[in-house]
């Protein structure tokens, strides 16, 4: 069986080729263990652990550096560098960078990840058996992952995005040190914005669900959210000309979320909100702040 990139592996040390380093081998086929990539002192006929990958020369070498990675591993691995046509470079330990190709991001650039935040991926081979990282999904990410209790509930964690679609974004949300934590999904509604792949975002859990898995949101709690929501609304009618705006409860729902990100359900408690506070009074479908009735009578 032929040596393979992207393991760990014990190699006897079998000769020195001054000035590059040593060769190390499995009996059958050697590997040369540079000088540079060595760990301490070694001799000929020591068993070393090594690290095989294709070098800068598409040869196959050995290192006794530990990778952040290996093959049939997840792991969360930092972008590094962005290159235009060829993906993402990850960090992975070596001195040397992991690329997630580019056909493995998302379509939407907006989407796309940006030097400091973190995938989590798997490692593979291209055609020439040189290593590459794969995005990790749901079916790799799960067996890694435990299923949130019920007291997870309104929980405030730290989620990493690991799936970014338009009609949801799917997380790992951080939960201590049992394994990569808790697979999460944000719905568009709960979202104050796109999220990147590999981000870091703050959430709440709205529900636990009974698979182990959590919706999350980006919203505050609906009272803390009300405030706020009513807090633009008002500023939003304050900056028009004549204290008015096209905006009522007989808006449609994808009108009120493209113009002021929140659901229309949420618009309408913080409507409701003001108008008890006798602030803003409707007519018709539009909306118009009390003080501009007051002046007109």
């Amino acid at each position: 069986m032929s040596l393979v990139a992207g393991n760990m592996i014990p190699l006897e040390v079998v000769r020195e080729v001054s000035p590059n380093g040593y060769y190390v081998s499995d009996g059958r086929q050697e590997v040369l263990l540079h000088y540079s990539e060595i760990v301490g002192e070694i001799e000929i006929g020591d068993e070393v652990e090594v690290f095989l990958f294709y070098d800068t020369e598409d040869r196959l070498a050995a290192t006794m550096r530990k990778p952040l990675i290996t093959l049939g591993e997840v792991a969360l691995l930092e972008v590094v560098d962005i290159h235009r046509r060829f993906g993402c470079f990850l960090e992975m330990g070596l001195g040397r960078n992991l690329l997630l190709p580019f056909k493995e991001l998302p379509e939407l650039s907006e989407l796309r990840p940006v030097v400091g935040d973190k995938v989590f991926v798997t490692l593979s081979h291209d055609r020439q058996g040189r290593l590459l990282a794969q995005l990790a999904g749901e079916q790799e990410l799960r067996p890694l992952c435990f299923d949130a209790p019920a007291s997870w509930k309104n929980k405030e964690v730290r989620a990493r995005v690991y799936k970014p679609l338009q009609k949801g974004t799917f997380v790992v949300c951080e939960g201590g040190v049992v394994g990569f934590g808790v697979i999460g999904m944000i719905h568009p509604s709960e979202r104050t914005r796109l999220l990147r792949l590999g981000e870091a975002v703050d959430v709440r859990i709205s529900f636990v669900r009974e698979d182990g898995n959590v919706n999350c949101t980006m919203r505050p709690p609906k009272q803390i959210g009300r405030d706020e929501d009513a807090e633009r609304i008002l500023k939003a009618l304050k900056d028009r000309p004549n204290g008015a705006m096209p905006y009522s409860d007989e808006t449609p729902a994808d009108v009120i979320n493209s113009r002021f990100q929140i659901s229309k359900s949420a618009f309408k408690r913080a409507l409701g909100k003001l108008m008890k506070a006798g602030l803003v009074y409707q007519k018709g479908s539009w909306t118009h702040l009390t003080q501009e009735r007051d002046d007109g009578q």
